[in-house]
């Protein structure tokens, strides 16, 4: 019997994506892997790409299967939870259900050996430890800020306090950074809200319960920050990502828009419409699933945008359109080549980043998207709005080199210049040189026998070696039968 991993996730787009691309890895290398998450929280997630219960999928040597969890009020209404609600959702119902789910996976006949969890579901390591079944975490966001808050939860003296904001912070691996470069949970406002209350519990597993952490990065990106990070820790640090779709060909990005229900045929035309501009033209715009930067910042992203004189393609999320001015969106409708750009609710982010036509991507620094951005070798407008998109945003410009940060709140005016920086300035051959770069590398890193490959195997030979709990005692069973008692340890 093939070993079985379950994964399971916060239900958010941005947490799913990532878990479910390295679910399709682990299956394609012989796994049957199980993808779950809280069934009412994933519909007020409004999760795309992701399959019906019960759905399964022969991927490579292996199979994926989509089980989700039981869940009390599934006669609610998942689409009136806001995030807020959505996180104490999940954290009330998802450990029982989790132990219920995990005891019903042995008596069908495939028990778990082994639990993959992501950001913000903790509980789901300390169930699997409750039962005896190793674990790992999926770290989706870059390992220098698990490095960040790893050392926040252990010297939290280091960082700055809401009396003393201007301390800088120096860490083992990393630059130093301002209260202003740092992920919002270790800011002294949110690091006791329930978001924080969260992560910290996250973080705290890898001293508790975790063996191994998988990371959404590649060892070349961040040399320094893993290095620094595995002298202080005992867990398995593997850099394993990008953590892209099918290549790169249809990917999504991380906290793109939950999408309408688009099929091939709207897909099209996002390329068909790329495919008739010059090559390393096009601005490409997406904020992701959350971020709302309102109306007068959408405004002044619709100004900065037209004042360009460039094509660009701009994902508007249905419940943000109506804040673009009539104006733009009129510009948008016009005719054949008199049209200034396209809106769309949503794109294929991975197919159009790797796109010829696309010369420079504004984004909010969300990690997948930057990987994929990486990936692509695009150069970036960063434009951070919460969580780790400050970290990312200050590593994009200072230790990657490949963009520029757009000053907060945005003006027309300076989207503009930093459009004409990444594109077009003095700067910009430079940038893009070193977008390409990182491509190879990146591409290095996923290939045959690249850093983030081995590491990947090194994962799955450990996960082959593993026994779910109750395989082991039916083990020591028929050895008993056969040989006389025996100490199932042994097994």
């Amino acid at each position: 019997m093939e070993p079985h991993v379950l994964l399971v996730s916060f239900p958010m787009q941005g947490h799913v994506n990532p878990l479910l691309r390295l679910g399709r890895r682990l299956a394609a290398t012989g796994l049957l892997v199980t993808f779950t998450t809280v069934r009412l929280a994933a519909a007020a997630g409004r999760l795309r790409d992701v399959p019906e219960d019960g759905a399964c999928a022969d991927v490579g040597l292996g199979r994926l299967r989509f089980e989700y969890l039981r869940d009390d009020d599934d006669d609610g209404d998942g689409d009136e939870l806001s995030p807020n609600d959505m996180l104490s959702h999940v954290t009330a119902v998802g450990p029982s259900a989790l132990a219920e789910f995990i005891d019903g996976q042995a008596d069908a006949g495939r028990p778990v050996t082994y639990v993959v969890n992501n950001i913000f579901v903790p509980w789901a390591l300390d169930v699997a430890a409750g039962m005896g079944i190793p674990c790992a975490m999926l770290w989706i966001q870059p390992c220098s800020v698990l490095s960040i808050y790893y050392h926040f939860y252990e010297s939290p003296e280091a960082f700055p306090t809401a009396a003393d904001p201007d301390v800088p912070v120096e860490l083992p691996g990393l630059p130093v950074m301002a209260m202003d470069e740092l992920p919002f949970m270790v800011r002294p406002e949110y690091a006791q809200c329930l978001w924080g209350d969260t992560l910290r519990a996250q973080v705290g597993a890898i001293k508790r319960t975790v063996s191994w952490v998988l990371v959404n990065s590649f060892y070349e990106l961040e040399r320094s920050a893993v290095d620094a990070l595995r002298v202080h820790t005992t867990v398995k640090l593997a850099p394993i990502g990008p953590l892209l779709e099918h290549g790169h060909d249809n990917g999504g990005g991380d906290d793109d828009a939950p999408a309408p229900a688009l099929g091939a045929e709207d897909n099209d035309r996002c390329v068909a419409w790329l495919d008739a501009q010059p090559p390393r033209s096009v601005v490409y715009v997406a904020f992701g699933s959350l971020v709302n930067i309102g109306r007068d910042e959408t405004a002044a992203v619709a100004e900065g945008l037209v004042a360009t004189g460039r094509p660009f393609l701009w994902v508007v999320r249905d419940d943000s359109r109506d804040l673009v001015p009539e104006a733009v969106l009129a510009a948008c409708r016009g005719a054949g080549g008199d049209k200034a750009g396209k809106i769309t609710a949503w794109c294929p982010q991975g197919r159009v980043l790797a796109h010829g036509a696309v010369g420079c991507f504004v984004t909010h620094c969300g990690w997948n998207s930057i990987m994929e951005a990486l990936a692509a070798g695009v150069p970036v407008v960063g434009y951070p709005w919460w969580s780790d998109q400050f970290a990312n945003a200050k590593f994009l410009v200072e230790d990657y080199k490949v963009g520029v940060r757009l000053p907060a709140p945005v003006t027309g005016g300076e989207l503009r210049a930093c459009v004409d920086r990444v594109m077009s300035g003095p700067e910009a051959a430079v940038i893009r040189k070193r977008a390409m770069h990182w491509k190879h590398e990146a591409a290095a890193a996923v290939a045959d026998g690249g850093s983030s490959d081995r590491s990947l195997q090194d994962f799955v030979d450990h996960v082959r070696r593993s026994k779910a709990p109750k395989e082991l005692a039916r083990l020591a069973q028929d050895i008993q039968i056969k040989n006389g008692p025996v100490n199932p340890v042994l097994v």
